[in-house]
């Protein structure tokens, strides 16, 4: 079970690249979300809240981000 979490995050922060503003702040709104999900349901917040916010504030990282600075390479729905 330890081994999940870390590998979610491998996953998740390779998931993440992407060549165009929309793509990373797409890429980042998923993570957004699945993060603010998972810290609504440990803190007793809400899912749906923690998803929301997490949602709105890793679409706005992503797209704020420069792609020189996080492209990694073609995003896997690309």
């Amino acid at each position: 079970m330890r081994r999940l979490p870390l590998l979610l995050i491998v996953a998740g922060s390779l998931a993440a690249c992407g060549q165009t503003t929309g793509d990373r702040a797409v890429s980042g709104g998923l993570l957004g979300a699945g993060a603010g999900a998972a810290i609504g349901a440990v803190s007793g917040g809400g899912v749906g809240t923690g998803a929301l916010i997490g949602g709105a504030a890793g679409a706005a990282g992503g797209a704020l981000t420069s792609p020189g600075s996080v492209n990694l390479g073609r995003p896997a729905w690309r």
